[in-house]
């Protein structure tokens, strides 16, 4: 159990990078901070970003993957990282971008997702 929160944790922090680091260069656009900014500044901003996501994505992965005594088949982790990018992507669109709607069409296909998490833990 302790394998499996620790495996999580790390996989939340991942996500957490990598959203900043797939969607944050569009906050400072529109926040007018990065509008004069080269293309190869925001893509090696970016770059930087993942690097730290991926210092925790690996070793979430190593970590968590069965066939290395973890808790988690090699699908199983990758459904539950979708879940988690997903969810943390919902919180960051929401709060940084304020004229971002969660609506009802949305929740429906974070719903369905949840659902590819059951099945994919199903025996």
């Amino acid at each position: 159990m302790k394998t499996a929160l620790l495996t999580i944790a790390m996989l939340v922090i991942a996500n957490v990078f990598m959203t900043f680091a797939w969607y944050g260069h569009l906050k400072l656009q529109t926040s007018g901070v990065s509008n004069n900014w080269p293309l190869y500044l925001i893509i090696g901003l970016s770059w930087g970003i993942a690097l730290v996501e991926y210092c925790f994505q690996v070793p979430a992965n190593r970590i968590g993957f069965d066939g290395n005594g973890g808790p988690f088949s090699l699908i199983q982790l990758k459904v539950i990282q979708e879940v988690i990018t997903l969810s943390v992507f919902i919180i960051f669109s929401v709060a940084a971008f304020k004229g971002t709607q969660f609506r009802w069409n949305h929740f429906v296909s974070f719903m369905l997702l949840i659902g590819a998490v059951y099945f994919a833990f199903k025996k």
